[in-house]
């Protein structure tokens, strides 16, 4: 039988060894690059319960404290749909305009499209349309492609057709789905455009 003082030196020399085994399997914090991909393709809450929530403090300072824009879309989603966290829907909002004040592509596409489908706040097609022109702008492929089907639909103004269809014309995506979606959406928008300003829209762009 092994004795009781030799039980205890062992297990002071295990401690240490388990303590270095639960520092390795810490979670790491998601860098820029990798938290952008994973709101890219709507997998960041996701992923913040598969790290079984260790990193929410982390998360909320560099929302709150360092006002990182893709840190506060990521928080203002959490506070949202209450992932880790208590639901606070009206904070994590405020996160979520932060974000897109900033001009993250992805925070403006978001806010965009709550204020047209009446997510959160009630809806708002003129709000709805800034904010998508804006993410538009900047590349954001689910922006240009809700912002011509607004367009395609009669909601808008025929002013912003031919930019509308400019970028979506333009747009690069690997997602079959999506891109069948664009092909549809340019048809439709086509329709409501003379074909010479189809063609203008169609010019390589300078």
């Amino acid at each position: 039988m092994i004795k009781p003082r030799i039980i205890f030196l062992l297990s002071l020399l295990v401690a240490p060894i388990f303590a270095c085994s639960q520092e390795l399997e810490a979670v790491q914090l998601y860098s820029q690059d990798e938290l952008l991909g994973l709101i890219r393709t709507n997998s960041h809450l996701q992923r913040v319960r598969q790290d079984d929530c260790q990193l929410v403090k982390d998360i909320e300072a560099r929302a709150d404290i360092m006002q990182l824009p893709a840190y506060q879309y990521l928080y203002g989603d959490m506070l949202a749909y209450a992932v880790c966290v208590p639901r606070n829907v009206e904070r994590g909002w405020d996160l979520m305009l932060q974000s897109a004040g900033q001009g993250l592509p992805e925070g403006l596409e978001q806010v965009g499209r709550y204020y047209h489908l009446g997510h959160f706040v009630q809806p708002d097609l003129d709000k709805a349309i800034i904010y998508l022109r804006e993410a538009s702008a900047l590349g954001n492929v689910k922006a240009q492609l809700r912002l011509a089907k607004l367009l395609a639909s009669g909601q808008g103004s025929p002013v912003d057709f031919e930019q509308s269809y400019r970028w979506l014309h333009y747009a690069v995506t690997a997602d079959a789905q999506q891109h069948k979606q664009i092909k549809q959406t340019l048809a439709a928008l086509a329709n409501k455009m003379p074909a010479g300003v189809v063609a203008r829209a169609k010019r390589p762009i300078k």
